[in-house]
């Protein structure tokens, strides 16, 4: 589609969101990763140069000795050389987490090989009295009707680890138009007719963050599951640690056994249920390199477009892979999220909590509401969209 009315969003513009980034959350990170892990003065140095670079000098290539080196010189054919502010947001916010694993020995033949770096912050999110009330929340929501069931925990997966996920809970069950609070756009009934259409629906699920987050979406897919709204769900991970709370493998059980160990029998239940489809393959997880690729979806290999064409619906969760579904520019916010995404192999929905500049499908109504209350409505996370386009 035409894009000369989107240019892509670079870090360029001081005081920007996309500056801020750098200039603002990225030495708040280092500071957290070194402050949760006893990483020796060496990768202390790599960070602290990292973040030096980052802020005010160029980009350089990976060493020599990176086991990925071939495939970000592919990536970033055109960016080395080049002030990181001048390049793609997405590139370089991407690329300073996989520079990031390099400094702390994530890729190395040290100690350190294969330690996540924000497995603290992670595994945090899954003890604590935040997630005792969300399971409580879960748990007294079990005896629900299956459609109240399925459009709560749809929104329950949408916003994540907010704390206020059993009034966002009730909240859904009460509305008489099933809209939470901050719910932009709602094309949820799509997504339920289209996984409706067919016998044995095959659902695609790209995740993002771990801990709760992670938490509320395998809760939803144990009920879609269950209620057979899916027959098989492919969970797609990242291969490695990134953008701090991205979710891996590694996520995915601590969550399976959060859920199997749970004193509250409703949600035991749930655990043991995800543990067998997991074993029996009707839950698959899934990982792919391009995952952590600092690309659009425009761009993905072939084998991996291949694999979403076999889904009766692929729903890709949270800001990131919204970034990288509909393409990280500055798009006019009225722009039709259909013809964003008409590039995709199978239907999409985006389940998505607004937290970055990009957003398209809104109405001219709403945008101009919404810009009375000033420019940061985009990046709060008050703001969530479910939109899904099906090929009817």
């Amino acid at each position: 589609m035409d894009t000369s009315a989107a240019p892509t969003i670079t870090a360029a513009v001081p005081g920007s969101f996309e500056w801020d980034v750098f200039h603002g959350r990225h030495p708040k990170l280092i500071r957290q990763v070194l402050d949760s892990s006893p990483y020796t003065s060496a990768e202390e140095a790599m960070l602290q140069q990292l973040l030096v670079e980052s802020t005010t000098g160029v980009i350089e290539p990976l060493p020599e000795t990176a086991h990925d080196r071939a495939d970000w010189l592919a990536w970033g054919a055109q960016q080395y050389g080049r002030p990181w502010d001048e390049a793609p947001f997405l590139w370089s916010e991407s690329y300073f987490y996989r520079r990031l694993l390099e400094a702390v020995g994530y890729f190395g033949a040290g100690t350190w090989c294969g330690i996540d770096p924000f497995a603290p912050v992670k595994n945090t999110e899954l003890t604590g009295p935040e997630v005792d009330r969300e399971l409580s929340a879960f748990a007294d929501f079990a005896d629900a009707s299956e459609d109240q069931q399925h459009q709560a925990l749809l929104v329950a997966a949408l916003w994540g680890n907010r704390a206020d996920l059993s009034f966002q809970l009730q909240l859904n069950t009460a509305a008489a138009d099933g809209r939470s609070e901050g719910m932009l756009v709602d094309d949820s009934a799509l997504l339920w007719s289209a996984l409706r259409s067919q016998d044995n629906p095959i659902i695609c699920l790209v995740a993002d963050n771990a801990g709760r987050e992670l938490l509320a979406d395998l809760v939803l897919a144990d009920s879609l599951l269950s209620q057979r709204l899916a027959a098989e769900i492919v969970l797609y991970v990242k291969p490695q640690p990134y953008y701090v709370s991205d979710a891996t493998m590694v996520d995915v059980l601590a969550v399976i056994r959060r859920l199997r160990t749970e004193s509250r029998p409703q949600i035991g239940r749930i655990g043991d249920r995800l543990w067998d489809a997991v074993r029996s393959g009707r839950l698959k997880v899934r990982t792919h390199k391009f995952f952590c690729a600092p690309l659009a979806f425009h761009d993905m290999p072939g084998e991996l477009a291949a694999e979403f064409a076999t889904a009766t619906m692929t729903v890709m969760k949270g800001d990131l892979n919204y970034r990288r579904l509909v393409g990280d520019r500055y798009w006019p916010a009225t722009t039709p999220f259909d013809e964003t995404v008409a590039y995709f192999p199978s239907p999409v929905t985006a389940l998505r909590t607004l937290k970055s500049e990009v957003v398209v499908g809104l109405t001219s109504e709403q945008l101009a509401e919404l810009d009375t209350t000033g420019p940061g409505w985009r990046t709060s996370g008050g703001y969530a969209v479910i939109q899904v386009r099906v090929d009817w």
